[in-house]
Parts: structure tokens; sequence; C-alpha cells
């Protein structure tokens, strides 16, 4: 698909900001329970009862908020500063940093216990063990942007997508998935398709782990690359990450998105992630101008964009 990278990258965002606020009114469901695909809007069907119902259609949630906090520290440090990046979630959960209406209304058991051991004191780099085997999706939701922003290496990238998850998910398991995900999501800014670029990074992340290590074991052992890609939309993060892959094999970012949503349970979080993914395969110019232009918002995000256009020349 012949797209320029502009497009991408903001495919990328926008698509992982929209798919947020999309999935929010269906969070906690069960996929029998949610109204049909082509009924999924961010203000729901008549009849519908919607979930977080004091929250305004078209508001993204904390995956949105903690995805902005970590562009913006990007932007701000110049690197994967850590230090900075607990700094900022910190204040998105005391202050609505990157909230849209300052307000915070959907917070993940882990990060909250993680980020308030590390207001208590707890280095950033093992706050995120507060819960020794949690490994929820709150640090996948978040990891796009350091793909849409990262310059190094391969090496480079999968590394601070293992930094940035530390904060909060400090799991192998964790680490090894925003990694992935960061190195399937170059291969396609690169220009590859949806699969292909799975099947890439999956072989790069091998390649760049070394069988010795227990990032490879947890790679084989956990997330299982080789096998399909199925998922139940649940907040397990290889669940997530392979409820992800099922549902882009759709033709174009709504579809996509509603495929997400359609799974149940976290559906703002698989629909973040999955359209995120969406958009930059995709392009900005896929994503429906209903949602772009009913996006809560969004006049926050511009100035982060520009500077993102400004890093990258």
């Amino acid at each position: 698909m012949m797209l320029c990278i502009k497009d991408r990258i903001l495919g990328g965002l926008w698509g992982l900001l929209i798919g947020d606020a999309l999935g929010v009114p269906y969070e906690f469901n069960k996929p029998e329970d949610l109204p049909e695909p082509e009924l999924i809007e961010y203000q729901p069907p008549p009849g519908f009862v919607r979930s977080h119902p004091g929250v305004l259609p078209g508001t993204w949630s904390d995956d949105g908020a903690q995805a902005l906090c970590l562009l913006d520290s990007l932007l701000s440090c110049g690197r994967m500063d850590v230090n900075d990046f607990a700094s900022r979630l910190l204040k998105w959960y005391d202050c609505g940093l990157w909230a849209v209406d300052n307000k915070v209304f959907d917070v993940g058991n882990q990060t909250a216990r993680a980020l308030i051991a590390y207001s208590n004191g707890k280095s950033p780099c093992e706050s995120g063990n507060v819960i020794p085997e949690g490994k929820g999706n709150g640090s996948l939701m978040r990891a796009l942007p350091l793909a849409l922003w990262h310059k190094g290496s391969d090496e480079e990238l999968a590394n601070d997508a293992h930094i940035q998850s530390l904060v909060t998910h400090g799991h192998v398991c964790n680490q090894v998935c925003c990694a992935l995900y960061c190195l399937w999501a170059r291969r396609l800014l690169e220009g590859h398709s949806i699969y292909e670029a799975y099947n890439l990074a999956v072989l790069r992340l091998r390649q760049i782990y070394g069988e010795d290590s227990e990032f490879y074991r947890e790679l084989e052992g956990s997330i299982r690359p080789d096998e399909p890609l199925v998922g139940k939309g649940g907040g397990f993060v290889v669940d997530s990450l392979r409820s992800v892959g099922m549902v882009l094999a759709s033709d174009n970012y709504e579809q996509v998105v509603k495929s997400a949503i359609a799974l149940g349970d976290d559906t703002d979080t698989t629909a973040a992630i999955a359209g995120g993914l969406a958009g930059v395969y995709f392009g900005v110019g896929n994503i429906p101008a209903r949602w772009c232009s009913e996006l809560r918002g969004k006049e926050m995000v511009h100035p982060l964009i520009n500077k993102l256009f400004e890093y990258n020349g």
C-alpha cells in the first residue's frame, strides 16, 4: 500500500486515540450483549446501557492518555527517559495529564498500584513489579508512540519498549509483547503488509534476543508467535496481542476497530491497540471522518504532532 510516512504516523496516533474512544462505552460487556457492528459508534444505540455513563461520547481513556504521556516524554527528552516518563504517568494519575478535561475515569489495578509505589519512592524500573506475576495489557496499550517516534536500531527500539513497560508492568512477558508490537509497527511503517510485518518482527526479535535469553524463552513459551493469532479481547497481554492480530484481517480501519470491540470485555484497549496498527497500515485517510471530527480533546494533540514531524524532519 503506497502511503507516505506522514500518513502512516498520523494514522497510527489518531487510530489509537479513536479506537480507544470508540471502545469506551462498550467496555466490560460480553460479546452477545453488544450492538451489531454496524451500530457501534461513539454514541451507542438507544437501549444499550453504556459503560462509564458520565463520560461524554468521543472521549479517550487511560490508553490514549498514557500513550500521549509517552509521546510527550519522548519529544521533550529526545530519548526514552524512564524517570521523566514515570513522572508524567503519575501526573496523569494524580492530575489528569493528557486526559480529556483532565478527568481520569479508567485505571487498571496494576497501573494504580505501580504508580502509588513509584510516588512512595520506588524506582520506576522496579515499580512495575508491585504485582510480580501481573500480565495485564496496560503497557502494551500505550507503546505505539515509541515506534512512531524512534529513529534508532531495532535493538534500541526493543530495549526502549522494555523500559517503558517497566514502570507499571515489569514482567518479562509484558516487556516482550511491547517489543514485538513496536517492531510490528515499524515494519508496517516501512510498507509491509499486516502479516508479513508481523512475521518479520518475530524473526527480528528472535535475532535480537538470542536463544539463551529469558526474553527469548518468554517469546517462545508464553507468546508462541508461530501459533494462529486468535484472542478473546481480554486484559491478559498475550490475549490482547493475539486479539489484535486476529481483527487486523479486516479490510479497513473501521472494520478493524469494530471487530475489536465486538470481542467484548476490554473493548477500549483492544480497539486502541488494533486501531493504532490499522491506522499505520491503512493511513489516516482511511479513518472515518465522522470519528475524527467528533473525537474530544483532539486540539490538545496537534502541538505534539507538530513536534513529532519537526523531530522527524
